[in-house]
Order: C-alpha cells, then structure tokens, then sequence
C-alpha cells in the first residue's frame, strides 16, 4: 500500500510542481556556471548504489573536497542555492527517484559509500528498507548544516554523534512502517519546512 501512495503522491508532485522545477532550472543555469540538476551515487536498500538527484546548489566540483555540507553559509553554496537548500526545494527531482521505486517519501535518508562502510553490522539494518525523502531523522536534523557549522571536527562529529543519533530515529519507523506513521512524517515535514 506504501508503495501505491509512493507513486500516487511522487507523480502528483512532477506534475503539479513541473512549473516550479523549470522556474529552479532556469534560476540555477543563469546565477551559475553548470547544469541545473546534480546526481550523486547513494547506497540504497539491500546495499545496492544508485543514482539520487537533486538541484544543483553548489558550484562545480565541489562535492571532491568533504561530502558533508558545514554551517549556514558554506562558501561552496552559491547565492541561489542558498535559498533553495533553506527551503529543501533542492530535494524535489528525488519525487523522480521515488517514483520509479528506487526510494519512498517515507525512510532513511540515504547515505554516500564512504559513511556506510563505516556502519556497524547493527546500523545496516536501514539498509533492508528503501531510502526515503524524509522520515524522523530528517526531521529532528533538519539544521544539520548548522550544527556542523559549529563544530571544530565536522566530520568527525558527523561519523561518532550525528550519524548513530539519525540511525536511531530511522529505525522508529523502519519498526513501525505502517501508513499512520507515513502520513504523519510527510505532514511534520511539511509543518517543519514551512516554519523556516
């Protein structure tokens, strides 16, 4: 059934919202140098890599240096992308990813291969559920950027602090994947966004 919903409300949203995402493309393509949208390979479920897209908010080669974005204003963001991260409208092309069942709306975010080498064999359990959008995790770090800012070791408090904290919340609905819970992590979400 989360399935169903999955590809009802992800190709609702590419249609309802194509006018946004090319009024993004053409913002993102006219401030900076580079194409509009921007794929990185993801560890989704059962280990297997895939393909996850966003819009592009950095500038070109910038994810060869950390992968992890730091603080409110990391120098690699550019102007408009800025705005578009604060809003996490940088997330929407992954409706394109949900939709074609290589994610959910509802699951842990996925992460890059570097971090999940580094997961004990406990914390691998996120890895026999799809990724998803958004979930608990999401939710409660949602100023991650922000508390890496501030930190004189951002990797490092990402690997030994955040990572297990968020692998702790995945795992409140990955116990729990029933549609009450589903639905209730899209609407904190969009409770949470609308706030900023």
């Amino acid at each position: 059934m989360i399935r169903f919903f999955d590809i009802l409300l992800s190709g609702i949203g590419l249609i309802l919202l194509s006018p946004l995402f090319l009024l993004i493309y053409i913002i993102i393509r006219t401030s900076s140098k580079g194409p509009g949208f921007y794929s990185q390979k993801r560890i989704g479920k059962d280990g297997v890599p895939f393909r996850l897209y966003k819009f592009r908010t950095m500038r070109i080669g910038s994810d060869r240096g950390r992968l992890i974005t730091v603080g409110g204003k990391d120098t690699r963001i550019t102007k408009a992308g800025y705005y578009i991260r604060k809003y996490k409208l940088d997330e929407l092309p992954q409706l394109w990813n949900v939709f074609i069942g290589e994610m959910s709306l509802v699951g842990p975010r996925p992460e890059v291969e570097k971090y999940v080498n580094l997961y004990t064999p406990m914390q691998r359990v996120v890895l026999k559920v799809k990724p998803g959008i958004t979930d608990y995790a999401s939710i409660e770090f949602s100023e991650e950027n922000v508390i890496l800012g501030k930190a004189k070791d951002p990797e490092k408090m990402y690997i030994e602090e955040i990572m297990p904290k968020k692998i702790e919340y995945n795992l409140r609905y990955i116990n729990n994947p029933t549609l009450k819970e589903y639905f209730k992590i899209i609407f904190l979400t969009v409770a949470k966004i609308s706030k900023h």
